[in-house]
């Protein structure tokens, strides 16, 4: 698996950071309409669940803003993924039915909170990830976002710079069609529903709607320890 390592920085801010790191085969293909109707009748429950007003207040997004807010970033100009998909489902706004890989992250962010990071495994560089605070000087295409100012947020970053913040992925490292080898890693800055139960939970989707093989994962934290299953 990535060697997933973290800056001083966020060892000395978030000592009770977990990420869940998945990494798997996998096949992407167009979104079933299983998978579809999981997602809508997901959204349906989160709209019931919160107003616009309680969102950010739920525990495992308040979580993550308090993170930004400790890194120097605005939560309300640069949103977690998290929050920002629960608006545009509480508002009516839509979801969009993308892929199999890309739903299945949406529907666990929407039933956990978290901010979930999706990569292409081939498209990133070098065999070790570092977990840093975003710097003025950083070059980031947030997916369909253009550049994206990231100064401030937790990024990861491969020998080429920034792949992945709570707000969005970059462009270089993102899920295609074709993409055969997953990587997921799951912000948990504050534990809403347990590492555990998630970790089962995107499983159990790879293996419905994802072809699954060659699965493995792992929790780690700031302190240095981890957990393999």
């Amino acid at each position: 698996m990535y060697k997933v390592i973290f800056s001083d920085i966020i060892k000395e801010s978030f000592p009770d950071l977990k990420i869940l790191q998945i990494e798997a085969d996998v096949t992407n293909s167009e979104t079933s309409d299983d998978l579809w109707s999981e997602l809508l009748d997901t959204s349906q429950e989160l709209k019931e669940r919160f107003s616009l007003q309680e969102l950010n207040k739920r525990p495992s997004i308040d979580a993550t803003r308090k993170a930004y807010k400790k890194l120097g970033k605005d939560p309300n100009r640069y949103r977690p993924s998290a929050e920002a998909l629960g608006r545009r489902i509480i508002n009516d706004k839509g979801i969009y039915r993308l892929s199999s890989l890309i739903d299945i992250i949406n529907l666990v962010s929407i039933k956990t909170g978290y901010s979930i990071g999706g990569f292409d495994i081939s498209k990133i560089s070098g065999d070790t990830l570092v977990l840093d605070r975003g710097r003025s000087d950083d070059i980031f295409h947030g997916i369909g976002r253009g550049p994206l100012n990231i100064e401030g947020l937790p990024v990861y970053r491969d020998t080429e710079g920034g792949i992945g913040t709570p707000t969005s992925d970059e462009e270089r490292t993102k899920i295609i069609p074709s993409t055969t080898k997953l990587l997921l890693l799951v912000n948990v800055y504050g534990e809403e529903i347990s590492i555990d139960e998630t970790e089962k939970m995107i499983k159990d989707l790879l293996i419905r709607y994802a072809s699954l093989e060659n699965y493995s994962s792992k929790v780690l934290t700031p302190k240095e320890r981890s957990e393999e299953t």
